[in-house]
């Protein structure tokens, strides 16, 4: 017989590479985040949506694009056991767009749709910091308005997002891709203009020199960013009608106070994006300052299988927002329920606890007790690391006057106090924790 494998020689198993936990002591800073987005997005009347984590891979490469980095280098991509590819959801946009067409919220002429999500995306990319492979995203997504008001409105609520979470140092930068024609015009020149520097360019750049030359320009490489200086700026190929729309942006944006800068040479990883485009920067990020961003795409819509219905939206990566708001120093109000804990002295005390511990609990006061038996000092230590507001002390006594001892551990106040008078004496005592 084989020698057996003691407990201690077990492997243990960690998560994945460029996944992490999100725990308890973390776990509510996430939370308070994610009810800032909901309440400002439902401030603008969006609704939330939750689209599956997993979709055909087609939605991806005809949406997001053949050519883009995320589809040739970063889904996770896998056939099921039908034979049929799927992928786990790289960004939100397009799984948005899937289930507005497949659930006919756009399919009538007129209607708007506008949509909101928070969600885990995941890419196959080199983890770093606030860039990991599985990151969280709050969105938005609005459908139905070509118009320039309905891009200054995503605006304003993703720059609304990060004002009520607290965040300073913030920089929009904005630029035009214009229509389609209008990029196709700007594409041909770029390439013109890049072709002769070729051999300058990185070996990703000199790729996407054939097939998706505009995020050369986005391109973090020395060589790349020599190479494109001076490059022709889209602006200069913009129609005359994506110009009216670019300037009416420009224009309501100074109306609403909204500081900006004009980037030239901004771009977005996805091929679906035309016309207006914009990138949110934060201080304390260093070189990877970027926390979030959007556009519109008045083309993908009809590109998936739907009517021609114009689109823009934002995306806001939550992990970077965090890691923003620690280096600014911005401390998050901590709400939690005010927690009593259950102390008994004896067997018979306990017996009774588990009792009131659920009456408790009905009449919404977040309880906890200790069920194994151990001393009361040791139930006292265990309160005090469970950061309790009140001990609720039973023994003998109070069991035969039918009554508790409460002691306030903030300040060391203790009253005993009837059974029938429990629950009206803890909401006086929890109230002004709350």
């Amino acid at each position: 017989m084989g020698r057996r494998l003691l407990a201690c020689e077990i492997m243990k198993i960690n998560a994945p590479r460029g996944f992490q936990d999100i725990l308890p002591a973390q776990v509510w800073k996430w939370q308070m985040i994610e009810a800032i987005a909901r309440d400002t997005a439902e401030l603008y009347h969006f609704q939330e949506i939750r689209t599956p984590v997993v979709e055909y891979s087609e939605l991806f490469h005809r949406g997001v694009g053949e050519s883009s980095d995320i589809v040739t280098k970063e889904t996770f991509t896998f056939n099921d056991r039908g034979g049929e590819s799927l992928t786990l959801r790289p960004e939100g946009t397009a799984g948005v767009v899937r289930a507005a067409i497949e659930n006919n919220l756009i399919a009538q002429e007129g209607v708007r749709a506008k949509l909101f999500y928070i969600a885990p995306n995941f890419r196959y990319e080199r983890p770093q910091k606030g860039r990991l492979r599985q990151h969280h995203q709050f969105g938005a997504e609005a459908f139905g308005i070509a118009e320039p008001e309905q891009d200054v409105e995503c605006i304003q609520l993703q720059m609304d997002f990060y004002r009520k979470c607290g965040l300073n140092e913030l920089e929009l930068n904005i630029n035009s891709l214009g229509d389609g024609p209008s990029k196709q015009g700007y594409r041909d020149a770029l390439v013109a203009f890049l072709s002769p520097k070729k051999g300058q360019l990185g070996e990703d750049s000199q790729r996407r020199l054939e097939s998706n030359p505009l995020r050369i320009l986005d391109s973090k490489d020395p060589r790349d960013q020599e190479a494109v200086a001076g490059a022709p700026p889209a602006s200069g190929y913009l129609s005359d009608q994506s110009q009216r729309h670019f300037q009416r942006v420009c224009q309501l944006l100074d109306e609403s106070g909204i500081v900006y800068r004009l980037n030239p040479n901004l771009v977005r990883g996805f091929d679906y994006y035309t016309e207006t485009l914009w990138e949110v920067t934060a201080g304390g990020l260093g070189a990877q300052n970027a926390i979030g961003g959007g556009g519109r795409y008045d083309n993908l819509v009809q590109l998936l299988g739907g009517r021609a219905v114009p689109g823009v939206g934002f995306g806001s990566g939550l992990e970077r927002l965090l890691i923003a708001l620690e280096a600014q120093q911005v401390e998050l109000k901590k709400v939690s329920q005010p927690l009593v804990y259950l102390i008994s002295q004896n067997d018979a005390a306990r017996q009774a606890n588990l009792g009131l511990i659920r009456q408790l609990r009905q009449a919404g006061i977040a309880c906890e007790m200790d069920p194994s038996g151990r001393s009361m000092k040791a139930q006292l230590k265990q309160a005090d690391r469970e950061q309790a507001t009140v001990c609720l002390i039973r023994g003998q006594a109070e069991l035969e006057s039918d009554s508790a001892q409460l002691k306030n551990l903030s300040t060391g106040q203790q009253q005993n106090v009837s059974i029938s008078q429990l629950v009206s004496a803890l909401i006086n005592i929890l109230k002004p924790c709350k």
